[in-house]
């Protein structure tokens, strides 16, 4: 009897290991995917929303650390307007074409070589694009 009780005890600490060890792997992926969306911030070309995403459903597994996710306005922004596909704020697409084609136009300034004026632009136009069509909201039919 002590022998199964034993084997029994066993199976469920290595199952609850496991479990523990899933939401810690999730928890450290997400909190890089986090860090790497809010690189998104600084650099006018690298995307934001698919990190910040990805970082909400690793996070999700663990509901303090979502919910420490959540507390953040930027992050809550986003993650609440695409789960709801709600679009962007006037604000925020403003704010961030303004901030994308400013930054354009200074790495353009600084660099001077015809063709990386050209593909900055191109970058510039696909990402104006990409925030115009998230901006709008979406019917959830």
């Amino acid at each position: 009897m002590y022998a199964i009780l034993v084997n029994r005890y066993c199976l469920i600490c290595s199952a609850a290991k496991g479990v523990y060890m899933k939401v810690l792997m999730l928890s450290i992926l997400g909190y890089i995917l986090l860090i790497i969306g809010a690189i998104g911030l600084l650099l006018p070309v690298w995307p934001t929303t698919p990190f910040v995403l990805a970082a909400a459903a690793c996070l999700s597994g663990n509901p303090k650390l979502r919910a420490k996710i959540m507390s953040v306005r930027f992050f809550r922004e986003y993650i609440n307007n695409y789960s709801q596909r709600n679009g962007l704020t006037r604000k925020t697409v403003i704010l961030s074409l303004l901030f994308l084609w400013g930054m354009l136009l200074f790495s353009a300034i600084l660099i001077r070589t015809w063709w990386i004026v050209l593909l900055l632009g191109a970058v510039g136009a696909a990402v104006t694009i990409h925030i115009i069509y998230i901006a709008t909201p979406k019917d959830s039919n």
